[in-house]
């Protein structure tokens, strides 16, 4: 996936979860945050970000700019680019389920392919079925969290994601497909764990999930200033 007019600028501070204050050719603008996670250790004053710029396209937009990226400085004196955009994830496993570019442990060519399709009591992002007929429901979240090369989710409790994780339990005991994908939204080759310290709840779902034939898998992403797409398969530690 690719953005538009991309704009460099430096994180000022965060009045609430979806706005920013960036500065931005030496004036600062308020911007939309297009993640409504804590992303604490990202969005740090002074960061290096970048934006896409709506000027001519602003359509029933209130701002300008999206914030759609940051440049962590990590322990180690490198830096990595990551992806803040909370919609990115599900554009870019569409686009990996398109090109049948995703290992779905077992999986056939995929003849069909449905966003937001809703089972039991809850919508998941994707539907799929494969030339052989079997049936499959995703479900995809995004990861920014990174320490010392591996990656967490989530930042937050989310009681939502439970929710899910729960519900994709009970449709792998029916008989159909079901996987959690997390998708890692920058260029890094560590291990993907469940943020226990967190949300302790969330960590033992998921567990139990994998223990009822739910697949968990976690790929991490070739990132860019202006592009995002998935790229390896990682290992998933529970």
């Amino acid at each position: 996936m690719k953005y538009e007019n991309i704009v460099t600028g430096k994180f000022l501070e965060r009045p609430n979860r979806f706005v920013g204050i960036v500065e931005i050719n030496g004036k600062k603008e308020k911007v939309h945050i297009k993640n409504t996670g804590r992303c604490k250790e990202l969005l740090l004053p002074m960061a290096t970000v970048y934006l896409e710029d709506f000027k001519g396209r602003m359509g029933t937009r209130k701002m300008r700019y999206s914030l759609i990226a940051v440049l962590k400085e990590r322990a180690d004196g490198e830096s990595i680019l990551i992806n803040m955009d909370s919609q990115a994830p599900n554009k870019v496993i569409l686009e990996a389920l398109t090109s049948n570019y995703l290992d779905l442990n077992g999986l056939s060519k995929l003849s069909k392919i449905q966003s937001e399709k809703t089972y039991l009591n809850s919508r998941f992002d994707f539907y799929i079925e494969d030339e052989n007929n079997e049936k499959a429901y995703i479900e995809v979240k995004g990861v920014t969290l990174e320490k010392d090369g591996d990656f967490m989710f989530p930042d937050a409790p989310t009681d939502r994601g439970v929710k899910h994780i729960m519900e994709l339990s009970q449709i792998a005991k029916k008989g159909y497909r079901a996987f959690i994908i997390f998708v890692i939204q920058m260029d890094l080759k560590g291990y993907f764990y469940p943020n226990e310290q967190t949300h302790k709840e969330f960590a033992e779902s998921l567990r139990y999930a994998e223990s009822q034939g739910v697949n968990i898998l976690a790929y991490n992403c070739s990132v860019t200033e202006d592009s995002m797409q998935v790229n390896e398969k990682l290992k998933v530690v529970l």
